[in-house]
Order: structure tokens, then sequence, then C-alpha cells
């Protein structure tokens, strides 16, 4: 799985792939955190859990993202080193079970990221995987 940056107007996107879903979402997280921050400590934070469902996958994408600003704000962490399963429901819907490791804010040097936004986003099955684009509102 791997994330990359891009330049979008005022904002910043994140392009990921993965093998899976999960992985793809991983990344995806990933790159917010890198929209967040540019040197991200590897011996401090405690790990805490995120699930979430929806009717799409990029709705789930969406809300996913979403639960992770939340919990950034609310925890007051900058989630890193994220893990991803995502799974079918029931119904026809979809369910995300994912974990991140939370950063104090104190413990780094970040910059904040307002919220996702739905505009332009991509979730598309390719040949080698998964491929997202999510846009951020910086």
């Amino acid at each position: 799985m791997s994330h990359e940056l891009r330049e979008h107007t005022a904002d910043v996107a994140v392009d990921a792939t993965g093998e899976s879903l999960g992985a793809l979402f991983a990344a995806v997280a990933d790159g917010l955190t890198a929209a967040q921050c540019d040197d991200v400590p590897v011996d401090v934070g405690e790990r805490f859990a995120v699930a979430v469902e929806s009717e799409s996958v990029e709705s789930l994408l969406f809300d996913y993202l979403d639960e992770l600003v939340y919990e950034r704000d609310v925890r007051e962490v900058l989630p890193a080193d994220h893990e991803a399963t995502v799974t079918r429901t029931a119904g026809d819907g979809w369910r995300v079970d994912a974990s991140a490791r939370g950063i104090p804010f104190e413990a780094v040097d970040a910059r904040e990221v307002k919220a996702v936004t739905y505009s332009e986003m991509t979730v598309e099955e390719t040949a080698d995987g998964w491929h997202a684009y999510v846009v951020f509102d910086v």
C-alpha cells in the first residue's frame, strides 16, 4: 500500500493504492496523517479503535476519514500508523474496523486538516488492487 500527497488549489489531495480495500483505507488515512505532519514520531502514543458502517465504499471511506478527524479533535492526538479491514455488512452496506496510534499533539508539529471532502473523490478497483483519490480541506 502507498500514498502520495498532491497539491490541489487551496487544499491537499491524497492519491493512494492498496492490494485490498483495508490496505487502501489505511493508505489514505496515512496520507491524512502526512497532510498534517511531516515528521511522525515512531515511539509515542497509544492505539485506539475506530469502526464505521456506510452504504457504499465511497461513503465509508469519507465517514472513516471524518471519524479520524473527529477522534483527532476529541482525543487531542494525531492518528498515525493506520490499520484497517473492510467487509460487507449483512445488507448491501460496508464496514471498516480500524485502529490508529494516537500521537499526543505536544509530541508533533502538526498542521490542521479541517475536513474531508467528496470533491473529486474516487475509489476504484484496478488490476493491481484498489485506488483512491481524496481531497482534504486545509
